[in-house]
């Protein structure tokens, strides 16, 4: 019995955030109401608030959920390149901007977060998902000797904020598509400067 009402409790809680993912992407944080949440969940507001205190607390669940896929798939496209850590960074990066494209992804990754969670825990999370595997492939950089390895933890921050800015620069694009290309050739050539 308690088994079921936690398998139960786990998916209200996915299914809010599933829903929630769809309309803060189609309507942005501010476009979206609580109720408007229940009725596409199919919940009652006790329910909501049994597993998120807040609407921001939602929102705060579902870029978690959001950053983790992204950075997924960064490391996916990253390990493809394994055998060259400069593709391999290059690799993630590319991908990185990619995941970007689309305008739903824009609002709920990179245009609301600083306004509705704050700056520091937009970071929080971009760190926990996303820095840890540029560190990691920056060590094997320094490994083969491209930079000093003291260097090491600078270096993936920048990274980061180089394409974290990428980023931004292509949601306020009126070709998207003409801007990841930019994008992706402007890191192609700070990560050949940078490492060569």
């Amino acid at each position: 019995m308690v088994d079921g009402r936690v398998e139960r409790g786990r998916t209200t809680r996915e299914g809010l955030v599933a829903v929630a993912r769809g309309l803060f992407g189609e309507h942005g944080y501010d476009g979206t109401s609580i109720g408007a949440v229940l009725e596409a969940a199919g919940v009652a507001r006790g329910a909501l608030y049994h597993h998120f205190a807040s609407k921001e607390a939602l929102f705060d669940a579902v870029l978690e959920r959001e950053i983790a896929r992204i950075a997924q798939e960064v490391a996916k496209a990253a390990r493809a390149k394994a055998a060259d850590p400069v593709a391999s960074l290059r690799a993630g990066c590319a991908a990185w901007l990619d995941s970007i494209l689309e305008t739903d992804v824009q609002r709920v990754v990179l245009l609301d977060p600083p306004a509705v969670l704050g700056w520091t825990r937009w970071r929080e999370l971009d760190e926990k998902y996303l820095l840890s595997g540029l560190r990691l492939n920056i060590e094997r950089i320094a490994a083969v000797g491209r930079i000093e390895p003291a260097q090491v933890d600078v270096m993936a921050h920048m990274v980061l904020a180089a394409a974290s800015e990428a980023a931004l620069l292509i949601t306020r694009s009126d070709d998207t598509r003409a801007a990841v290309a930019r994008g992706q050739a402007a890191l192609d050539t700070l990560l050949t400067r940078l490492f060569a």
